[in-house]
């Protein structure tokens, strides 16, 4: 019996999917297999499909199994960044002369990748406002290959319709791609809403805990997974056992963990908003938030992330990241313990001056599972 098919309840299959008891010691943790090559039993004679742990790794197979189990999807991948599993899936699906529509809030590295690389070899892409149907229509041309998503988006928590815009992208003859890394698969399941491919930073909740670096790619499309499997092994920047293993081992906790990171994001997002010197909140799960409901029909929860903006401009911002103390100031996201960070001039500089710039005054938050007193009592002497 197939690993994805133990449990349709998703904690269960976290815990199970793809950790399948050591059969030679009955270990029920998949063993480190710090390997690079494997013995065949003759020329042609391999054991299990393994020969190159470029290739094939069993402890980044196991990942691979559950990662494709929690998103429902057809093949998972795991790839020693998120970066690295998009620039694959890029020149997988991409040609030049090709177009893309990508976010106008999109996370920086992603921005980079297309603005200084991927269009030196004669990739298009232009800006659309993803929440707004009528603008990703609008951004579409015959030559448009590929929709990119961001739901929640880094740094402005938008939300996008992944089922509306991912007939869009049919309509067009396009793949719809969408990065889940803020939501986690526990939160939401892009696949089953319509989309081709989901990417994600291992780095962030998946992993869960700051001690590892990967990404993933997650196909609906047995074929497609292929495809983009031959290109990971031509193009080489897999994932290694160890990272791979501590990856696994976070997705064992990751639905007990967003479900705290939630519960505490929401306190915290509601202390915001009636705060004096805070001017604007970006938290899906706020009522007033233009992208609530959607969020609510599509997300299970509505993660730990949570933008503000504070008056004083940016140097205020600066100094509420600087005064911070349970609040780590640092780039990346999604670990147990509590982040801070001014996104203009850290996560998000690369931008600076295009149309995805973000405002001076804002403040991301990754909220971790501390005791939430301590988080609102750090954030209002931060505040002042």
């Amino acid at each position: 019996m197939s690993d994805r098919h133990i449990s349709q309840h998703f904690e269960t299959l976290a815990i199970h999917a793809g950790n399948t008891a050591d059969p030679l010691t009955g270990a029920v943790v998949p063993p480190i297999y710090q390997v690079s090559t494997y013995k065949q039993d003759g020329v042609g004679g391999l054991r299990g499909g393994y020969e190159y742990s470029r290739s094939a790794n069993p402890t980044r197979t196991a990942l691979e199994e559950n990662l494709a189990a929690l998103e429902g999807g057809r093949r998972g991948l795991a790839f020693a960044s998120g970066l690295a599993a998009e620039d694959c899936l890029l020149r997988t699906l991409l040609s030049p002369g090709d177009h893309v529509v990508i976010p106008n809030d999109a996370y920086g590295g992603t921005f980079r990748l297309f603005a200084k690389v991927v269009s030196r070899w004669g990739v298009e892409w232009s800006v659309a406002d993803t929440s707004d149907p009528a603008s990703v229509r609008a951004a579409i041309t015959p030559k448009t290959k590929v929709v990119w998503v961001e739901t929640p988006s880094n740094p402005l928590l938008g939300i996008t319709d992944i089922a509306v815009v991912a007939q869009i992208a049919r309509d067009a003859g396009a793949r719809l791609v969408v990065d889940n890394t803020f939501a986690t698969p526990y939160l939401q399941q892009p696949l089953a809403l319509g989309a081709d491919v989901v990417v994600h930073s291992l780095t962030k909740y998946m992993g869960g805990h700051s001690d590892v670096v990967g990404g993933a790619l997650i196909a609906a499309d047995e074929a497609l997974g292929e495809e983009l499997a031959y290109h990971q092994n031509a193009m080489g920047a897999v994932a290694g056992p160890f990272d791979s293993w501590l990856v696994l081992r976070g997705a064992k906790t990751l639905s007990v963990r967003m479900d705290r990171h939630s519960e505490n994001a929401t306190k915290v997002a509601d202390m915001l908003t009636r705060h004096a010197r805070v001017t604007r909140v970006l938290y899906p799960g706020l009522p007033e938030h233009p992208g609530h409901e959607i969020a609510a029909k599509q997300m299970r929860a509505f993660g730990g992330m949570v933008s503000f903006q504070v008056e004083g401009g940016e140097e205020a911002a600066v100094e509420v990241c600087n005064r911070a103390k349970v609040f780590t100031l640092g780039e990346s996201l999604g670990g147990v313990e509590s982040l801070i960070e001014h996104p203009g001039r850290m996560t998000h500089a690369s931008v600076a001056g295009s149309a995805l710039e973000v405002p001076g005054d804002l403040v991301r938050l990754s909220v971790g599972i501390e005791n939430v007193q301590d988080l609102l009592e750090d954030l209002q002497q931060a505040l002042g």
